[in-house]
């Protein structure tokens, strides 16, 4: 048997279609997701975004999309307003930083605003949730990180 030959890149693209069988919007992701986290737990939001990526949703990451001489504040911006759900990941250490907020409270406004999209809280190391969103069942990856990956992927589509 053969495999066909594929040029860089195309692989990956190839990958996320066959992963989304049909049931993908027209871009080929399943749902665009912004990764919120503190800067200290940079790597494993990245492991998690790796994943989800893997899967076939369409991620933002700030490492991955704020480059040298970018504006930050519109980079996040432009991903926040651009996703359908935000995957908010806190630890032992909480949620409470600058930026986290910002990211989940912005989220959470437009998603009480009415405009159809979803805040889902991650347990990555341990901690709770922001106080406002304890009502949220959310994906324990810390417990079990297969298990909470595939509740995430559920609840993403």
């Amino acid at each position: 048997m053969s495999w066909p030959r594929y040029r860089s890149g195309e692989y990956r693209e190839w990958c996320r279609w066959r992963a989304c069988s049909g049931s993908c919007s027209g871009e080929g992701a399943l749902t665009t997701v912004f990764v919120s986290h503190r800067g200290a737990d940079g790597a494993v939001a990245e492991r998690l975004a790796t994943e989800l990526r893997d899967r076939g949703h369409q991620v933002w990451l700030d490492t991955w999309e704020i480059g040298l001489g970018d504006s930050i504040v519109e980079k996040m911006n432009d991903g926040l307003t651009q996703s359908a759900c935000l995957v908010l990941c806190y630890t032992d250490e909480g949620s409470a930083s600058p930026w986290m907020s910002r990211e989940w409270m912005s989220m959470l406004a437009r998603q009480l605003g009415g405009a159809g999209v979803r805040l889902l809280p991650v347990r990555m190391t341990g901690g709770a949730p922001p106080a406002i969103l304890a009502d949220l069942k959310y994906a324990d990856l810390a417990k079990d990180w297969p298990r909470g990956l595939a509740e995430l992927c559920t609840a993403l589509g």
